[in-house]
């Protein structure tokens, strides 16, 4: 084995070692946990130390990397004993991490397509952490059975994250991977997801299928399918699959709108880049509200929010948001491809690719994008009547608006086009929300 799979191997046996407190409790952990810093403090060299140490250690002659690595499983580990994240998480966090690295570089043993060695490193971490949850329920006398749903939701979703965060961090990043991770499926667990193991199995092969389409079509990177999935994934499970239909409705129509006149859009410099595949940057940028909505339907559904809202209200939001992340998307995507655009706050004539810069066949596009919109909901979600999908279509014509304003005034000096989504997006959800509240459509 090369020097990184045997660092790795070691990684997951210590990762191993989080077993022990359930097996023994946490003052035995806590001691193992002690033990094996005290040690990566005082190694500076010899063979172990090049076994143990990151190519960053050598510079300072630490073993900087195990410090963190263990001290990241440390406070997972704290907040297990004494908050409400449970011992079962913390543990299938932490193999999560030690395994999956360790898949991964034995996948780069065989191959330097990335895609395998992401699926490798999502594959072995998803057991990982099923094996590490279902290891200390085994151990804690829990029955298991009822909670395998759970267990390989929470799985699944940690990797994924693991996954994505991994590919915009650096590989000596695990512990803030680590401490992610943990948290969101803290956060996963106390909005008490409710699924059957079928329904978590579809869910999985759903999204898993649909986000590879993304990628082998070439609409989304690599970084991209893992948010695109992992938001999928969240949104069935939380939400439903009515919201996913929504949701993948805007990357289906969005990612092929992309690829619409490309050679055209190379010619006129407006192209996106990376043959129009989007990443994760733009994926969240223009979803990030509607899994925030999704998150606030689940917590208020729960009873975990005190102003105790009307779960609808979330749905709309959710809906307002992907509206305007469409209308934009079908705005800038078709209306590039002409010639003649105008600035929106002068309509003064500019070059195509311009912030700001509208074209009229660019707002009917978009117009129409937040219509399918309207009109899926309204198929799919007895909430939302005749003035509901009313609502949600010119919610999307708003946020697509002030997207192109805040292209024309901020965009480039201030805002990112990133920033500029997320804030139009964001505009768009809560237009929906108000107008929703205003005039009674929730009764």
């Amino acid at each position: 084995m090369t020097t990184p799979v045997r660092r790795a191997a070691v990684f997951a046996i210590l990762a191993t070692l989080s077993l022990a407190v359930p097996l023994f409790g946490p003052a035995v952990g806590a001691t193992l946990a002690a033990i094996v810093l005290v040690g990566a403090f005082v190694l500076t060299d010899g063979p172990l130390f090049d076994l143990l140490a990151y190519p960053s250690d050598y510079e300072d002659g630490r073993l900087y990397g195990l410090l963190t690595f263990v001290l990241a499983a440390v406070v997972l580990g704290l907040i297990a004993v004494t908050a409400s994240l449970s011992i079962a998480v913390f543990v299938g966090t932490v193999l999560l991490i030690g395994y999956g690295n360790l898949g991964e570089r034995l996948a780069r043993l065989r191959t330097d397509t990335e895609v395998v060695v992401v699926t490798t490193f999502c594959l072995v971490a998803t057991l990982a952490a099923t094996a590490g949850q279902l290891a200390t329920f085994w151990l804690t006398g829990t029955a298991i059975e009822p909670l395998l749903p759970t267990v390989l939701f929470l799985a699944a979703s940690g990797t994924l994250f693991a996954a994505l965060l991994r590919d915009v961090l650096l590989l000596y990043d695990d512990p803030i991977v680590m401490l992610s991770v943990g948290f969101l499926l803290w956060l996963l667990v106390e909005l008490q997801p409710a699924i059957g193991a079928g329904e978590i199995a579809i869910a999985l092969a759903v999204t898993v299928a649909l986000g590879y389409a993304s990628f082998a079509l070439g609409t989304a990177s690599i970084a991209g399918m893992l948010t695109g999935v992992l938001l999928g994934l969240v949104t069935i499970v939380l939400g439903g699959y009515g919201w996913f239909v929504v949701l993948i409705a805007f990357f289906a129509i969005g990612g092929l709108s992309t690829k619409y006149r490309y050679e055209r859009k190379e010619e006129l410099g407006v192209a996106e880049a990376n043959d129009g595949a989007r990443g994760s940057g733009n994926v969240l940028g223009n979803a990030a509200v509607a899994l925030v909505a999704v998150l606030g339907y689940a917590a208020s559904s729960a009873a975990l929010l005190p102003a105790d809202p009307n779960p609808a209200l979330f749905l709309f939001a959710f809906a307002g948001s992907v509206a305007t992340a469409m209308s934009d998307t079908l705005s800038s995507e078709i209306g590039s491809v002409f010639e003649r655009p105008r600035l929106i706050t002068t309509l003064e004539p500019v070059k195509p690719g311009t912030d700001g810069g509208v074209t009229w066949q660019g707002e009917v596009a978009g117009i129409a994008g937040g219509a399918i919109v309207a009109l899926i909901s309204y198929v799919l979600f007895p909430e939302v009547d005749a003035v509901g999908a009313a609502i949600i279509a010119a919610a999307g014509f708003v946020g697509m608006t002030v997207d192109s304003l805040l292209g024309a005034t901020l965009e480039g000096s201030v805002l990112g086009n990133q920033g500029v989504n997320f804030l139009a997006t964001l505009l768009g959800a809560i237009v929906c929300a108000l107008l929703v509240f205003s005039v009674g459509v929730l009764g």
